[in-house]
């Protein structure tokens, strides 16, 4: 588009976050009609003077444009916590100075790409990280001022910091989201998270913690070098396995890791059934079967999250939900996997989950009726490992298994949605799943 400015462009989005400053004094209501104010000024005003942010194509579906989804994003963050506007405005500004300027440092400055994401540099990263945390630690504290009750000094500081850091890995995630949705709501995710942190329980938790670290080393260094020479994973996918080996073991001890490597053991065991004939169809999985960083972070990530916010947690019924969400999400993850795997190599009906109707195994968001009772097996021998290791109630092993179930129905929706046009990759949808999955356990606790 002739006059487009890409700095231009991200001066403003870098500016409309000082609007946050606002939340210190505004009702969530008051927030949310502005939110609504500043989208209509977008959509109907900013293109008579302002076409100098839009980029080409922008003008011929606004309403899909970063110019409409970044203030509807900030309306929703106001609707989902109308009452912590310090999650609301660090989310904000993580958006706004995160973004912006990993933008426009990526684009002006030369540094070496990123080696999952040759089209986002290490510069920008460190520009979106610095900012963005510089940025959230001051939203948060001047926000926090006008609150009835304001979080602990360490929310204010520590907080911002954290979701800056995975809001800006998550932005060099190569899929087609909108980054104005998935920065703004992983930052809100990881904030409000942390709202259930005590420091008083962090600091007790301490000395156990410490005292976990040498077998948590030894153990996955080398589960990570056993599984590279065994060719079930690729060098980058066992050292980012071993970290979360490392994080799990320090926070939910030997039984989480065992739960997380009987995980991954179901997972590597369906991709290598039937590799042969999924190798002649042409749908076996990449690498040989080996998985990569990208997959083990999908798969077992939020449980990793969940067995690690466990041991800051207030009392023991929230420790129990956050060791419910961290089994349903491993167990969901693999679930889906052996689903897959398995209809993928001796499923004889496919069917596409959104029309059911026939298509060939492999094809996005197809289920069979062999995968998925064996991916509902795998999910509740999984739950039922859970419950025996002591990290679940065996209460709760049959609705762990339909979360997971569900979630992988949802998964496939979601694939056939969004995976053709590259707004979601596998990896993200992994993601989601084992979200969706972990949700629905917790919905079903929160009621029990």
């Amino acid at each position: 588009m002739a006059g487009f400015s890409e700095i231009a462009r991200q001066l403003t989005h870098i500016f409309a976050g000082s609007f946050a400053l606002l939340l210190r004094w505004t009702h969530w209501w008051q927030a949310a009609v502005l939110a609504i104010a500043a989208l209509l000024f977008n959509v109907l005003v900013l293109p008579a003077f302002g076409r100098n942010v839009f980029r080409p194509g922008d003008l011929d579906r606004v309403m899909r444009s970063g110019i409409a989804i970044y203030p509807l994003s900030v309306l929703a963050l106001i609707l989902c916590f109308p009452h912590r506007p310090d999650i609301v405005a660090v989310s904000w500004i993580v958006l706004a100075v995160g973004d912006g300027l990993a933008t426009m440092v990526g684009a002006h400055v030369r540094t070496a790409a990123l080696p999952w994401n040759r089209a986002k540099s290490f510069g920008g990263l460190v520009a979106f990280v610095a900012g963005a945390s510089m940025g959230g630690i001051a939203i948060a504290v001047w926000t926090a001022r006008g609150m009835a009750t304001p979080p602990p000094q360490w929310f204010l500081i520590g907080a911002p910091v954290v979701a800056a850091l995975v809001a800006g890995f998550v932005e060099t995630v190569p899929i087609g989201l909108n980054d104005n949705i998935s920065v703004p709501f992983t930052a809100a995710f990881v904030m409000w998270s942390l709202t259930h942190i005590e420091a008083a329980s962090l600091s007790a938790a301490l000395p156990m913690v410490s005292a976990r670290l040498v077998p948590a080393l030894a153990v996955n260094l080398v589960f990570g070098v056993l599984g590279y020479r065994a060719r079930t994973v690729t060098l980058a996918g066992a050292m980012v396995g071993a970290t979360i080996g490392i994080v799990t073991w320090l926070a939910a001890g030997g039984a989480g890791w065992t739960m997380l490597f009987a995980t991954f053991a179901m997972a590597a065991a369906a991709t290598r059934l039937g590799h042969q004939r999924k190798a002649e169809l042409g749908i076996a999985e990449a690498r040989g079967g080996r998985r990569g960083p990208g997959n083990a972070i999908a798969n077992t990530g939020l449980a990793a999250w969940a067995f690690t916010l466990s041991v800051g947690l207030r009392d023991a019924t929230a420790v129990q939900a956050a060791m419910i969400c961290a089994v349903a999400a491993l167990a969901t993850a693999s679930s889906d996997t052996v689903a897959s795997e398995v209809g993928k190599a001796w499923g004889k009906t496919t069917w596409l989950i959104t029309r059911m109707r026939r298509v060939a195994p492999g094809t996005s968001g197809a289920v069979s009726l062999e995968g998925t009772v064996a991916g509902a097996v795998g999910a509740f021998a999984l739950a039922a490992i859970g419950a025996a290791l002591g990290l679940i109630p065996t209460v709760a092993v049959v609705p762990v298994a339909i979360a997971a179930t569900l979630a992988s129905f949802a998964e496939g929706w979601l694939a056939v949605q969004f995976e053709a046009t590259g707004t979601l990759n596998n990896d993200s949808l992994n993601f989601l799943n084992s979200l969706i999955g972990a949700a629905l356990a917790l919905l079903w606790w929160s009621g029990a």
